[in-house]
């Protein structure tokens, strides 16, 4: 009995020791194991167990991206101007084993080693150009701290420059030019909004002239073509009344040739039409050859002297 309890005791207590020492690795993490103080091993996502007493965990390392934010640091340009410079780093433990191992304290490393390396580049450059130059300076700094941290295990994804902040006196002479530049530009619109106005405006009048120069083009040619079809029309009119008393005479000269008219009826014609040319302002009259008798000359004479 005493036996069987102590067996019982020895498999709970193997099982409680198996149970301890079984270690489930989560995602993004990983885990750096050493054999009686030595490093065994790098534990990755998943199931694992350890030996007892002999194995441990030394360090459990995540492997996300990490942000670290450092203080402003101060910096000399190469213009001798002092100024505060914070800086974020962005980076990524890419080895546990060389994390663990490489150097102690490795973000304060980190920091240490952005600060020199700002320094370093910041000393060459002068405040215009530093100002203006964020991007280059980052990149800089980036391809610097990624060669160095490559033995700690640690890659440096990127390094933005927070915040610049110069001296007192140079940042109200900053704010004045800004405020300078500001009107100027201000001052070009203002000018070019007029100038566009103006020249709308002038747009706008030479557009009314030439519509008015149009209409009035417009209406000399209708009025021009109105007189024009006037005439026409009178023309037409006077050249049908000349052809109306053509066929008119023609049809009368028809008809008196259809009649067969004797000597006498055209004796008597030619009186009348003798009277009806004597009959005006005429200064000469021809007196035709084939009037007969002293009677009949006398009478036309006789009648022209009255209406003399």
């Amino acid at each position: 009995m005493v036996l069987f309890i102590a067996l019982a005791l020895l498999v709970i207590l193997a099982i409680i020791l198996i149970v301890a020492n079984i270690k489930i690795v989560p995602q993004s993490k990983a885990c750096v194991i050493e054999r009686l103080g030595a490093y065994k091993c790098t534990w990755q996502t998943g199931l694992h167990v350890k030996v007892p007493f002999i194995e441990r965990v030394a360090k459990t390392v995540s492997l996300k991206e990490k942000v670290a934010d450092f203080p402003p640091q101060p910096v000399i340009t190469k213009d001798n101007v002092t100024m505060q410079i914070d800086t974020v780093v962005f980076y990524q433990i890419t080895d546990p084993k060389l994390y663990t191992y490489g150097v102690e304290r490795p973000v304060a490393a980190i920091e240490n080693l952005t600060a020199t390396t700002l320094r370093n580049i910041i000393g060459e450059m002068e405040l215009d150009h530093t100002l203006t130059s964020r991007d280059v300076i980052n990149a800089k700094i980036r391809g610097i701290l990624d060669e160095a941290t490559d033995p700690w295990g640690i890659k440096v994804n990127r390094v933005e420059l927070k915040n610049i902040f110069p001296p007192k006196e140079i940042q109200d002479a900053m704010e004045k030019q800004m405020k300078a530049e500001r009107e100027r530009r201000e001052a070009i619109l203002r000018a070019e909004g007029e100038k566009a106005s103006k020249i709308l405006v002038a747009e706008g009048q030479k557009e009314s002239q030439i519509l008015a120069a149009e209409g009035e083009k417009q209406a000399a040619i209708l009025h021009a073509e109105a007189i024009k079809e006037a005439k026409i029309r009178e023309a037409e009119g006077e050249a049908e009344a000349i052809i109306a008393v053509q066929k008119a005479t023609g049809q009368g000269i028809k008809f008196l040739n259809e009649a067969e008219p004797t000597k006498e009826v055209l004796t008597i014609k030619s009186l009348e039409a003798f009277s009806a040319a004597a009959d005006g302002k005429a200064t000469k009259i021809i007196i035709p050859s084939d009037i007969q008798g002293v009677a009949a000359l006398a009478t036309s004479a006789a009648e022209l002297l009255k209406n003399d």
